[in-house]
């Protein structure tokens, strides 16, 4: 169903599909400390957020934003978005708040486009507004930056978003979209994390700028960023798929070299091999590594009461590996905490106002699309 058609139905088609209760499907397994609730089902998820009012934005790969209402199940399409090339790894991507959304109504997103025949990632902001007959868009989108430069492809596009602790910046992942060279391209985006004002142009001091750099950049030496995320002391994680072996979480710190395609604990997918990361060779190591990999999706930095014992963990999505992964942080070393089996690829973690753990399946390989909620097992 197109957006044109159910927005024009929106007052018949405002019907619970779920809800988090009675109608809900929970499962508490003896070898997991969660019970999960299946929560709802979307067209292959990429990312969500709440809104103060408990209620969440959600994105879907093929281009939909959906307002989403966790207590009775309520899907109402967001109108407003632009066009999306889906094709491949392609997708209406990220989704998060602004820091002063209580105030502007802000909200930045993320979306693969197809420009003069070639394709890129966009940031992208608008207003949320919500008529009184429950009709939803985003008012006056407008894209703040585009990743350079745009290239063939339908691969590594990254592009999550995470605001700093002091709300003033917002950091932006570009993918290297498979050309491992632009990685360590200093004029491209490509393969790096970004500073950016709120307004999308490059932060002021960003650390290679004076050597040359895109002035946006804030590291480098990246393959596909899947998730960032602020630790309770302001420290920047960022995990990020590997090619073939080697998916890493990395403490991020301004100005170094994490050394894609040159250094990598994986190697190509047609044998060649990748230096693995060595003291002296002047590339920043992972703080921890996968090989065999897990295929990280997103990344959350856990800091709620409801699962005390998980605090100061980072929290994983695993797509192949169809499994949620927790990583122990201690200052700025990480470990390997957990890992357990989901059924099923998860491309998001979020954590809900309560300190649930939410979950998205990505919808592909027998995986669902389905909203989990994770609450303590007893």
């Amino acid at each position: 169903m197109s957006r044109t058609v159910m927005i024009a139905a929106l007052p018949l088609l405002l019907i619970a599909c779920s809800s988090d209760g009675a109608n809900s499907q929970t499962a508490a397994s003896a070898d997991k400390p969660f019970k999960t609730s299946i929560i709802a089902d979307f067209d292959s998820p990429w990312a969500m957020t709440f809104l103060p009012d408990g209620r969440a934005l959600v994105t879907e790969k093929a281009g939909e934003m959906i307002l989403f209402d966790p207590k009775n199940g309520t899907k109402i399409p967001v109108a407003g978005i632009p066009k999306v090339d889906s094709a491949g790894q392609g997708a209406l991507m990220d989704v998060v708040l602004s820091p002063t959304f209580d105030r502007d109504k802000a909200v930045y997103f993320s979306f693969s486009e197809a420009r003069d025949g070639m394709k890129g990632v966009a940031l992208a902001k608008g207003s949320f507004n919500q008529a009184s007959d429950g009709t939803t868009k985003l008012d006056k989108v407008q894209v703040i930056f585009r990743a350079s430069p745009y290239v063939d492809g339908n691969g590594h596009y990254s592009g999550r978003i995470a605001f700093s602790p002091d709300g003033r910046y917002l950091f932006f992942t570009n993918g290297e979209r498979q050309k491992f060279d632009p990685a360590q391209d200093p004029k491209a985006t490509l393969g790096k994390l970004l500073r950016l004002n709120l307004d999308g142009t490059p932060a002021a001091g960003n650390p290679l700028a004076a050597k040359g750099f895109h002035p946006a950049i804030w590291s480098y030496g990246h393959r596909n960023l899947l998730g960032i995320a602020f630790d309770k002391d302001g420290r920047l994680w960022e995990q990020e798929m590997g090619p073939k072996g080697g998916d890493e979480v990395n403490l991020i710190k301004p100005g170094l070299n994490y050394g894609y395609p040159l250094a990598s604990n994986g190697s190509h997918y047609d044998g060649r091999d990748i230096p693995d990361h060595k003291a002296g060779d002047g590339y920043e190591p992972p703080k921890v590594w996968w090989n065999p990999v897990i295929s990280p999706g997103g990344l959350l930095y856990y800091s709620g009461d409801l699962f005390p014992q998980w605090k100061n963990s980072l929290f994983i999505g695993g797509l192949s590996s169809q499994s949620l992964v927790r990583v122990k942080l201690n200052g700025e070393s990480a470990s390997k905490a957990d890992q357990w089996d989901m059924g099923g690829r998860i491309r998001e973690v979020e954590q809900g106002p309560d300190g649930a753990l939410w979950l998205l399946e990505d919808g592909r390989d027998g995986s669902q699309g389905r909203m989990l909620k994770l609450t303590p097992a007893s």
